[in-house]
């Protein structure tokens, strides 16, 4: 059984950084892909980023791609995803979810967190 919980979030000025946790207390963490989506309030939950079970793979939506990095530490159950440069249009909810592939379409991702709200002010 899969479990994520996020943590991390919170609010930081234009410019600032985050980092973003995303831990499992089940016992399959490393047989699954990773995946952060983020949903902002009146859109739909978009995808961010993706790593492989290995962490040799990783994707990420033109957003934010340059600023976001996704990272794990299969030792530790855990999934990172470090944010820089943030602006106010990366504020939202970011869900950290697992799936059985690296790829952004969320209907692929099995198991999701409850997500941890990220707040960028100008």
């Amino acid at each position: 059984q899969v479990q994520l919980v996020e943590s991390g979030g919170g609010l930081v000025q234009a410019g600032g950084s985050l980092r973003l946790s995303c831990a499992d207390s089940g016992r399959t963490f490393s047989a699954f892909a990773m995946g952060w989506f983020r949903q902002a309030p009146g859109k739909e939950r978009e995808f961010v980023a993706a790593i492989s079970w290995s962490g040799s793979n990783d994707i990420y939506a033109d957003s934010v791609g340059g600023r976001f990095t996704i990272s794990r530490d299969n030792a530790k159950n855990t999934v990172f995803l470090q944010m820089n440069s943030l602006t106010p249009e990366d504020t939202a909810v970011y869900y950290c979810a697992a799936g059985p592939l690296v790829v952004a379409t969320r209907g692929t991702y099995k198991y999701w967190g409850q997500g941890t709200q990220v707040t960028v002010s100008s």
